[in-house]
């Protein structure tokens, strides 16, 4: 925040006649009851032709007025400034603010009053009382934050309050600047096991290609200090004239795409317990550990935004896996239903197939949609579905829907598909996509949801 003066500045064009209005509507219970015992004990008097009297009232309502207009021309200045920490936090978990004021005028203030304006979801407003401030000097406070609710919420603008020293009066000035803090999906820790169908050096998150196809197709490169004499490729050190290596293996990002659907239809109920959100946490859980894997992930929704979008057809490069992570999930923290009817747009953006791998949380799917996402299977090396059922999610699993056709239908196709009940964790389902083959149904020990039993 930039320093602000707490009192308004007079002007030549009748600003100062609209301020001092402006601080007289802030005379508290205190002030408007001396003044008005003032008025009523002058009027007294000069009825009963009281001079005494008079005095008494005229001192009464004085005071108020007095100290309305010390505390209007007070030309202290005072500056402050807002930290979060973290700025970004995962639902469920604390943030803390942290405000400073620094008194940047050559005189002390008085009793000051601040009150940080915060949404009702992160917790009730904080209000603090700070003594005097001397001349350059600085107060520190901070207060926390928490929110089951992912998204971003704005905090600010900062209110400081003015008292006089006999509670009188009492002005409210207002700092401009807000902050946002970013409150993203919780996640959790996956096994770190191969997925079924998982290609061959997508499980470790990295393969190796040979920047050559035969021995007339090598690609050479200068021989640097300490490299292995064995890998000299004599003939074309015969032909440049000068010692020439075969170039070595090239490591290259295994790629995977966490496809969310979000269309409206899909989806039933709200609240942070809902199949909605599960799907939100559940891909986010899933690109913070295909990140951590090496892999160069990508998130595409059903509307075919793909995010980060940059680099290679939208996935993150290896330099800048950290940046984005934190767009993939800023972008989670707000990502809403979609008004989309169909997975059409996602599955375009799935074209020339090799894709790598494929993780896909899925909502309510009906025939066609199905299909759809069965298709999808060919346009990636392998394919892994969580599917929920929204009904079963709404009744708390009481009613189960019909989702064991349309498991079916997606493993036919080759998608390991599991279905989520509710309160199942991703980490179990994760675990027991390693153990299933594609096209296969669900292994002993899970019900006919591909959920635990």
């Amino acid at each position: 925040m930039t320093p602000v003066g707490p009192a308004a500045s007079a002007g030549p064009d009748g600003k100062e006649a609209g301020g001092m209005r402006a601080a007289l509507g802030g005379l508290t219970t205190r002030g408007r009851s001396f003044l008005a015992a003032g008025v009523a004990a002058a009027v007294c008097a000069y009825v009963l032709g009281q001079s005494d009297l008079l005095r008494v009232g005229l001192l009464l309502a004085a005071l108020p007025l007095i100290c309305v207009t010390v505390l209007y021309r007070t030309r202290y200045r005072v500056a402050a400034s807002r930290r979060l920490s973290p700025g970004r936090v995962p639902a469920g978990s604390e943030a803390r603010v942290h405000l400073r004021m620094d008194n940047v005028s050559r005189m002390p203030t008085g009793l000051l009053m601040l009150q940080d304006h915060v949404p009702y979801v992160l917790g009730p407003r904080p209000r603090f009382v700070l003594d005097r401030v001397e001349a350059g000097g600085r107060r520190e406070v901070s207060y926390r934050v928490r929110s089951d609710l992912r998204g971003r919420y704005p905090l600010g603008p900062l209110q400081l309050r003015l008292n006089d020293p006999f509670g009188m009066c009492e002005l409210t000035r207002s700092f401009s600047a807000f902050d946002t803090l970013t409150v993203i999906p919780r996640t959790e820790s996956l096994p770190a096991v191969r997925l079924a169908g998982e290609a061959s050096g997508y499980g470790d998150g990295r393969q190796r290609s040979l920047a050559l196809a035969g021995d007339d197709d090598i690609i050479p490169r200068a021989y640097r200090y300490g490299d292995d004499l064995r890998r000299v490729h004599w003939r074309s050190t015969a032909r440049y004239g000068e010692l020439m290596v075969r170039r070595e293996e090239q490591p290259q990002r295994a790629r995977c795409t966490v496809l969310l659907d979000t269309r409206r239809l899909a989806y039933q109920g709200a609240g942070p317990d809902s199949a909605f959100e599960w799907a939100v946490s559940g891909a986010a859980s899933a690109l913070t550990h295909l990140l951590e894997r090496g892999f160069a992930v990508r998130l595409l929704t059903d509307t075919g935004s793909s995010v980060p979008g940059e680099g290679a057809e939208g996935f993150a490069s290896s330099q800048e896996s950290a940046e984005s992570a934190g767009l993939m999930m800023d972008t989670l923290a707000v990502v809403d239903h979609s008004d989309g009817a169909g997975l059409s747009r996602a599955y375009d953006v799935l074209r020339g197939g090799g894709e790598g791998l494929l993780v896909a949380f899925f909502g309510d799917l009906d025939d066609e949609q199905a299909e759809l996402a069965a298709r999808m299977r060919q346009r990636s090396g392998s394919a892994v579905a969580f599917a929920m059922d929204s009904g079963t999610w709404l009744t708390g699993g009481a009613v189960k829907g019909a989702l064991d056709d349309r498991l079916r239908q997606l493993r036919e196709a080759g998608w390991t598909a599991l279905a989520v009940m509710p309160g199942t964790r991703l980490a179990d389902l994760w675990q027991q996509a390693a153990r299933e083959r594609p096209g296969e149904t669900s292994t002993a020990g899970t019900n006919s949801w591909g959920g635990w039993s």
